[in-house]
């Protein structure tokens, strides 16, 4: 087996070698192609080279005559892009037997053909002529994988990173520099600010589309999807004396169709990794013309739920998909056991007695039932399936080794159980690597989308639908999103809910899909960011602010604006009376007038500014009310100038007596501040991550597990906020989200009742940070604001814990 030392020596980072380790199969021969390129080059192989190798083991399906051949031009430095490889793995996969012949092999690859930096420039002129006006229009919001393809097109062997280096000068030729200014959409009057861009939308122009924003990005692989029915141009799929008939009646029941599925099992609630799976899988077939099945995959009758079954749906529509087709793998059980009965006569399966403690683990130890008679194993079969045998005490496990090195997976196991879809009508039930491919075959899916874990099934894949002849789709693995501070692990969440470290599937800290709607993400940005993080084979962990940016976007166009204080002080304006009240226009949103607007009750006696925006001392830059300093009100048109502060027994400040001067009448102050008037009580989650470290289920990161890593801060409760009273009776609708004027973005939680508003903290502003002081009965949360030019910090005491 390869080291991770000899691994990384050929440019692999250190996690994608323990990767490559974990699959045997693919490690050794990798291993063997650095040691043969040693030989040729020396002991130093560069990342380019070393690039090519890794492909070489991972892809090619060839024999080891041929993978020679390739490795030989990869030395060379004849072959020394990932494109040229393909394109040799396509020769020779449409040359199968015979000699190979070097010259049209070349010919196929590029071998020889020199590209220009000239030529490169020609044609990148060429492709932003093509597409001038649109580009104009758009400015940098289009897509620079269109261009780059435009040019590839033409020049296929040209330098991609040279190619990408001209179309990157070309368009900031074109558009300038990629500034804030300069992303926005070009005008013929004049640059278009940010704020005129909303005034446009608002004004009726057409935003840009749910289609453009949210459909995932395809790079890399995912870009030579094969159409349907082309499923053998696919590298690495196998071809059998069927293969044609076969995709052709397989063409004739979908019509030419795209086709996929996502398949969840329904034993938890799905996750943000689910997210990029739903998008992709249904945003891919809606992309062309296509249908997507929700099938759950309900093989193990201990585990799965109906509130899991439930739930999952929920989630699919509440992302806004809707599938052409909710199944079941159970629904198939009949066909995938007469499917098993097929598999056993044609000697590709047998029913084997060795016991689970035997089979774990890399290495177990062979069948003694390998070879019994195909005779033997039907009957022992229909026996397992009439209850003749007890758990554990029979299998069905079929004839292959997969790509894992793992030897004759297991087809059929006993349970006892009554299944919840079912019934009791089964004792036995086919494993996941039994039935996924052949429920995607009964289906006519034409691309399995799989996360990249599912690789080291794609052999056993192929292998049991051809088998059995049937139709065989095509598998494609694609990277997990992954994201820093948490876990998304069924059994780890379920660790964490039993341990009280949080309160159910649903607990905003999480980030399960129900988590994230509970603590007001919408699913529109969930969406988009799963469309900008797009479908890479590279495997990479994100953090979880790049999500609340995402997020904080969406919500700026659709969240009500409201005014709202963490710490409340209490204001008497002295020259006005209570006949002064009066109810106030306030805009949704300032910057899309025609997004309307709403009335907050003004009282003169009852009045309340934030703590944080009056100061007995001013400081420097200080802009907020002060004994020398006044302050204005949003919205109502006054300015407030100090009188005098009353201050209980301690010297705390309890009331301000302010005089209040309209603003037309004197200078406008340095600041303008929320308030409320008549206020709603309101009590405020705040929210931090619920691990201290990046990766908390990394060993050498936390060797205490990640049960240890919790942060002991990640909750704080807020008692005494204020709300002005828009959160009032149907204001206070569950999951309503809010923008709390110069805090951030809240949403109103289901905790909430009628005599008592709960708010739930989406994601403060850019500029805000939260940090958290624990002692043994409550914490202390300063959030510091960057309101207008001033840094203040607004001190609350916060209760209550999660633990």
């Amino acid at each position: 087996m390869a080291s991770v030392e000899l691994l990384t020596s050929i440019g692999l980072s250190e996690s994608k070698a323990k990767d490559t380790i974990k699959n045997a199969a693919v490690s050794g021969v990798l291993r063997d192609l650095i040691l043969e390129a040693q030989q040729k080059v020396g002991d130093s192989i560069d990342k380019g080279v070393g690039n090519l190798l890794y492909h070489l083991a991972t892809r090619f399906k060839g024999s080891e005559e041929r993978r020679s051949v390739l490795l030989g031009y990869a030395c060379d430095r004849k072959i020394s892009s990932e494109p040229q490889l393909t394109a040799a793995f396509a020769y020779l996969k449409s040359h199968p037997s015979g000699p190979v012949d070097r010259e049209r092999l070349e010919q196929s690859c590029g071998i020889g053909v020199v590209i220009t930096e000239e030529q490169i420039k020609q044609e990148v002129q060429r492709v932003f002529s093509e597409n001038h006006d649109e580009l104009m229009e758009r400015g940098y919001s289009f897509p620079l994988g269109l261009l780059i393809g435009g040019v590839k097109e033409r020049l296929k062997w040209a330098d991609g990173k040279l190619v990408r280096t001209l179309v990157e000068q070309e368009l900031r030729g074109l558009l300038g520099e990629r500034t804030a200014a300069a992303k926005e959409k070009k005008n013929p009057s004049g640059p278009t600010t940010t704020k005129a861009k909303l005034s446009e939308s608002a004004a009726g122009k057409q935003p840009l589309s749910d289609s453009e924003d949210t459909q995932p990005q395809l790079v890399g692989e995912a870009l030579s999807f094969h159409k349907p029915g082309e499923n053998y141009k696919t590298d690495g799929y196998v071809v059998t004396p069927k293969t044609m008939q076969l995709l052709q009646k397989h063409l004739e029941s979908t019509g030419g169709q795209v086709v996929t599925r996502f398949p969840p099992e329904p034993n938890g609630i799905l996750h943000i990794g689910h997210a990029k799976a739903i998008n992709f899988n249904f945003g891919y077939a809606k992309a062309h013309g296509g249908i997507t099945y929700l099938r759950y995959d309900d093989t193990n009758p201990e585990k799965e739920e109906k509130k899991f079954i439930d739930g999952i749906l929920d989630m699919v529509e509440w992302l806004g998909h809707k599938p052409y087709k909710i199944t079941f793998s159970s629904d198939y059980f009949q066909q995938l056991y007469e499917y098993a009965v097929e598999l056993i006569k044609r000697g590709h399966a047998y029913v084997c007695h060795q016991q689970y403690e035997e089979l774990k683990g890399h290495n177990p130890p062979p069948s003694p039932w390998r070879e019994r008679p195909a005779s033997e194993s039907l009957a022992l079969f229909e026996d397992m399936r009439k209850g003749k045998f007890d758990e554990g005490e029979a299998t069905l496990r079929m004839k292959l080794t997969m790509e894992d090195s793992k030897q004759d997976p297991v087809a059929y196991r006993i349970k006892y159980k009554p299944h919840p879809h079912s019934g009791d009508k089964w004792c036995i039930y086919p494993t996941y690597d039994y039935t996924h491919c052949l429920c995607d075959s009964i289906e006519n899916i034409t691309h399995s989308l799989c996360t990249k874990e599912f690789q080291s099934r794609r052999s056993s894949y192929y292998w049991l639908c051809n088998a059995l002849d049937l139709y065989c789709p095509v598998q494609w693995e694609y990277a997990r999103l992954n994201l820093h501070h948490t876990v998304v692990s069924k059994r780890k969440i379920n660790k964490l809910i039993t341990g009280k470290f949080v309160r159910d599937w649903d607990d905003p800290r999480l980030y399960t899909l129900t988590a994230l709607r509970r603590r007001g993400f919408p699913p529109e940005a969930i969406n988009k960011f799963c469309a900008k993080v797009g479908v890479t084979m590279a495997q990479t962990v994100l953090h979880p602010n790049m999500l609340d940016a995402v997020v904080r976007d969406e919500l700026n166009s659709t969240a009500t604006r409201v005014m709202a204080l963490f710490d409340p002080l209490k204001v008497v304006i002295t020259n006005l009376s209570p006949d002064e009240a009066k109810d106030v226009t306030v805009p949704n949103m300032p910057h899309i007038p025609t997004n309307g607007t709403h009335l907050v009750p003004f009282d003169p006696t009852d009045l309340y500014i934030d703590r944080a925006d009056f100061k007995e001392r001013a400081e420097p830059d200080y802009r907020r009310l002060t004994p020398q300093q006044p302050m204005g009100l949003k919205y109502v048109g006054l300015i407030l100038c100090f009188q005098k502060a009353v201050k209980d027994d301690a010297g705390g400040i309890t009331e301000l007596h302010v005089e209040a001067r309209q603003s037309s009448e004197a200078e406008k102050p340095k600041a303008f501040v929320q308030w409320v008037s008549k206020p709603l009580s309101c009590t405020i989650n705040l929210y931090e991550k619920l691990f201290i470290h990046k990766s908390p289920e990394d060993p050498s990161e936390v060797p205490g597990g990640f049960l240890s890593d919790i942060n002991p801060d990640s909750l704080a409760v807020v008692e005494g906020g204020m709300v002005d009273r828009t959160l009032e009776g149907a204001g206070a609708a569950p999951l309503t989200r809010y923008q709390f004027e110069r805090l951030g973005y809240f949403c109103v939680d289901p905790d909430t009742t009628k005599d008592k508003v709960v708010c739930a903290c989406v994601c403060l502003f850019k500029f805000g940070e939260v940090f958290f002081a624990s002692s043994s009965l409550h914490f202390v949360c300063v959030l510091m604001t960057c309101l207008h030019a001033g840094q203040t910090k607004s001190i609350c005491i916060v209760t209550d814990h999660a633990k």
